[in-house]
């Protein structure tokens, strides 16, 4: 995959996120390649960088998606190429713009895994998936929410994983669909 120049710190980035990636999943006694990968996202501080990373993302794919979340705009991009990341080939990435909180790390923050199934079970579906020892570690921590936009049509919960470095996400639809049932 060549990456543009716009995205040099993405691509060298990359790499740390991958072992950083497997290295949580380890922990939590997932198998990543058993799942359906939907998107990566990356988070930055500057709206200078999101401008960066979007003129980037433009070369590697098309951007399908706009929306204001939560009160900051995340564009979607669907790759030409999907990247090959963890055993699994991702062609969406999510950029949000710079929102309150500001993340430890610019760069790639975390994987959304799709769990198919009631949106109601979720939760309790994805904490099925993680060892017995992971719930008890120390350090790791879950938060559960549901970002909306703001003709989506599908409810979309989520449920985030993270050992503050990094996450693991889990939801019910594939972006591509939430963004669909938009346009319904």
């Amino acid at each position: 995959m060549n990456f543009p120049s716009e995205l040099s710190d993405l691509e060298q980035d990359l790499a740390r996120f991958e072992q950083d990636l497997q290295q949580f999943a380890a922990r939590l006694g997932l198998d990543l390649p058993e799942h359906e990968a939907d998107h990566l996202a990356v988070r930055c501080h500057q709206f200078a960088t999101a401008e960066r990373w979007k003129a980037g993302l433009l070369q590697m794919g098309n951007q399908f998606s706009e929306a204001i979340i939560n009160g900051r705009p995340i564009c979607l991009f669907k790759l030409h190429q999907p990247l090959r990341l963890a055993g699994w080939q991702v062609d969406v990435i999510e950029l949000p713009w710079p929102g309150e909180k500001l993340y430890r790390h610019e760069g790639w923050e975390h994987v959304e895994i799709v769990l198919r199934g009631e949106p109601e079970t979720l939760g309790m579906r994805a904490m099925t998936l993680l060892s017995d020892h992971a719930l008890s570690q120390p350090g790791i921590s879950f938060k559960t929410s549901a970002p909306k936009g703001e003709n989506e049509r599908l409810p979309n919960p989520t449920l985030a994983v993270t050992d503050g470095q990094t996450t693991i996400k889990f939801h019910p639809w594939r972006l591509e669909e939430i963004v669909a049932s938009e346009q319904g």
